[in-house]
C-alpha cells in the first residue's frame, strides 16, 4: 500500500528528470507529506503531454458516490484488468504521478506504536508512480479528475516494511505507459513489477507524518 508521499524537488530538477513534459513552474512548491484526497501533480496520456493536479483517489465515472475515491487511492497491479473499477482506465486512461519519496510504517523493537519510514531513490531524484485516472461528473455538472497509484509485491528491500509497495516505472517506459492507444493487460502487465532493491534505500522518520495536517520538511527528517 501507498498512502503516503512527497515531492520536493522543484521545478528545474524535476524537469531534468522528465525533459518532454510540459511543466507548471509557478505551480511547484514542496510537498512533504501528501494524503489522500489531496491534490498530486500527473502526466496523463492525454496527448498533452503536460502535468496536471488530479484527486488522489480513483472515482469511476460510473460511480454515484465521490467518496467511493477514499477507498481507491491504491490498485492492485495483478487484477487491473479484471476489476470493474480498474479495467477500462488501465485500458485507455494510465498516467504517471510525480514522486520523490513514500512512507511505510514498521513497529520496531521494544515500541507500542508504529514507526514511520521514508522511501527513496539512492539518487533522491524525481521518479513516477505508475497510475490510473478518470473523469467523474457531479450532478450539478462539475468536473473531477481523480487518479490511483499501482502496487505490486515489494523487493527483497521493501518487504522488510511492507508486503505491497507502488510500482515505480523506469524512464524508458513512460512513453509505453503513456500512450494514448487502448492497451490490453497483455501490452503492459510487464511493466508492473517491483523497482530494483540496489537502487533504493529508506531511513526512519518523525511521526510528524502519522498527521496529514503536518506537510514540512521535519517529515522527512531522519529521526
Amino acid at each position: 500500500m501507498c498512502a503516503r508521499f512527497s515531492i520536493i524537488g522543484d521545478a528545474v530538477s524535476i524537469q531534468q528528470t522528465f525533459p518532454r513534459v510540459e511543466l507548471p513552474v509557478e505551480a511547484f512548491s514542496p510537498r512533504y507529506n501528501i494524503a489522500p484526497s489531496q491534490p498530486i501533480a500527473v502526466i496523463p496520456n492525454d496527448g498533452r503531454n503536460k502535468l496536471d493536479f488530479f484527486i488522489w483517489g480513483l472515482i469511476p465515472s460510473w460511480a454515484k458516490d465521490p467518496k467511493i475515491g477514499y477507498k481507491m487511492i491504491n490498485a492492485r497491479g495483478e487484477t487491473l484488468g479484471e476489476k470493474p473499477s480498474f479495467r477500462a482506465a488501465y485500458k485507455r486512461r494510465r498516467c504517471l504521478i510525480l514522486a520523490d519519496g513514500f512512507y511505510e510504517w514498521i513497529k520496531m523493537p521494544g515500541e507500542k506504536t508504529k514507526t514511520p519510514h521514508f522511501i527513496h531513490l539512492k539518487t533522491k531524484e524525481a521518479f513516477a508512480f505508475a497510475g490510473l485516472w478518470e473523469t467523474w461528473w457531479a450532478p450539478d455538472g462539475s468536473e473531477l479528475k481523480t487518479a490511483t497509484i499501482i502496487t505490486t509485491e515489494p523487493n527483497p528491500l521493501i518487504s522488510k516494511l511492507h508486503n505491497r509497495m507502488p510500482v515505480i516505472l523506469k524512464k524508458e517506459d513512460h512513453e509505453l505507459w503513456l500512450s494514448q492507444e487502448e492497451k490490453k493487460p497483455v501490452d503492459l502487465q510487464h511493466l508492473l513489477t517491483a523497482y530494483p532493491e540496489n537502487e533504493m534505500a529508506y531511513y526512519p522518520v518523525s511521526t510528524l507524518v502519522n498527521s496529514p495536517y503536518n506537510d514540512v520538511i521535519d517529515c522527512i527528517t531522519p529521526a
